[in-house]
């Protein structure tokens, strides 16, 4: 009872403790988010050659391009240190909408399914629920997981991709990069969104001038190298010898993927490091007013007889449990805040338990360190004088 009533007297301090570390946490998540959002970038780039066709099409992602026709594909595939070629469809979900890189972009993603992945550090997806392809699917999908969270869908629903009906037989654990917002389904199918979605590649195909099947409709491939030889000499090689492709370097892709989030990483963690010194000053300046609030309580304590150390033990005590309680408020408010945009606006936040105990340690830190400084400097001032300003 007694320390709910002390609690009681710190309540506006808690508050306001609880605000700081809220503000610090969230922005630390989102910092966090966007630093694994490019680790597993550069894990995906750097697993495979990305390979597209020349020129200007539907494709995006890192198969943005041309169309990639199946002779090309046979061609890489004959190149000395390629393993395998799997041809992909990668598209919008919304082609009206624009978004930066894939962080929070939908994609559908159509995979052939005669070809076993070549990329080195995802031979599968890793899954959460249900099931992946099987041979002869049709009209089914394997969703990321925010992607599945925003609309609310689970293994068995249905989802409608251009008045076309596909069932859910797959949601892909939370990978914390693109593919959280992948709609994937068999390229057969892709294939057919890709003609749905494009009015140019319609006529061509209507009109027959082009000799255009099937198997030619892939908006780029995936390309892997054989064991001890090197990615990016491979990758040189494919350009050399197969004419009328855009190759993408692993090195070089991976580089453009971290120059291109550089700018708004740094931006962010310059917010961060503000909000870390303003939370900073907030949290000390607030438990050190509190703690001379009390000032009139602290002289009446030493006259009648109270020691210094006695009023420090104390006062430490009380803020260790003000900062703790309000440190533990400002992570609650944080995670449901966070948890609430998630799941409803888009996936901008992780909250990693490194984070969530340094800013608990932090804030009970410096909490503890402002109220040492102000019971020092109450103690240093006398009894009477410390009644006399308190009253």
């Amino acid at each position: 009872m007694k320390s709910l009533r002390i609690l009681r007297g710190y309540l506006f301090t808690i508050v306001g403790i609880a605000i700081g570390v809220a503000g610090l946490v969230a922005l630390g998540a989102m910092s966090e988010r966007i630093v694994r959002f490019i680790e597993g970038g550069d894990r995906f780039v750097l697993g495979q050659i990305s390979v597209a066709g020349r020129g200007m099409g539907m494709g995006t992602g890192f198969t943005a391009g041309g169309m990639l026709p199946a002779a090309t594909i046979r061609a890489i595939a004959e190149v000395p240190g390629v393993s395998g070629v799997q041809g992909q469809v990668m598209l919008p979900l919304d082609p009206s909408t624009s978004q930066f890189m894939t962080l929070t972009q939908e994609l559908i993603l159509g995979v052939d399914l005669s070809v076993p992945s070549p990329n080195r550090h995802y031979r599968t997806l890793p899954l959460r629920a249900g099931r992946f392809f099987r041979e002869g699917d049709r009209r089914v999908a394997v969703i990321g997981a925010s992607f599945a969270t925003s609309r609310g869908l689970g293994v068995g629903s249905h989802l409608a991709l251009d008045d076309e009906s596909f069932e859910v037989v797959g949601i892909l654990e939370r990978m914390l990069t693109a593919p959280d917002r992948f709609v994937m389904v068999p390229i057969a199918d892709a294939r057919a969104q890709w003609v749905a979605k494009d009015r140019l590649l319609r006529t061509v195909l209507a009109s027959g001038a082009v000799p255009l099947t099937a198997a030619d409709l892939n908006t780029g491939a995936a390309v892997g190298w054989q064991d001890g030889e090197d990615p990016d000499q491979v990758a040189l090689r494919i350009r050399e010898r197969v004419p009328g492709v855009n190759v993408q370097l692993p090195s070089e892709l991976s580089r453009l993927l971290r120059s291109s989030t550089a700018f708004f990483s740094a931006l962010l963690a310059g917010i961060g490091v503000l909000a870390f010194v303003i939370g900073g000053l907030s949290l000390a300046n607030t438990m050190a007013a509190a703690v001379f609030e009390r000032i009139r309580d602290f002289g009446v304590k030493r006259a009648l007889g109270a020691t210094d150390a006695q009023l420090g033990r104390e006062v430490l005590a009380e803020s260790l449990a003000v900062t703790l309680v309000g440190g533990l408020a400002g992570i609650g408010l944080a995670l449901g805040l966070g948890w609430g945009i998630d799941a409803t606006v888009a996936q901008l936040f992780h909250f990693s338990p490194r984070l969530l105990g340094g800013a608990l340690g932090f804030s009970i830190l410096l909490g503890a360190a402002a109220a040492v400084y102000a019971t020092a400097r109450v103690i240093s001032v006398s009894p009477a004088e410390a009644i006399r300003r308190g009253a």
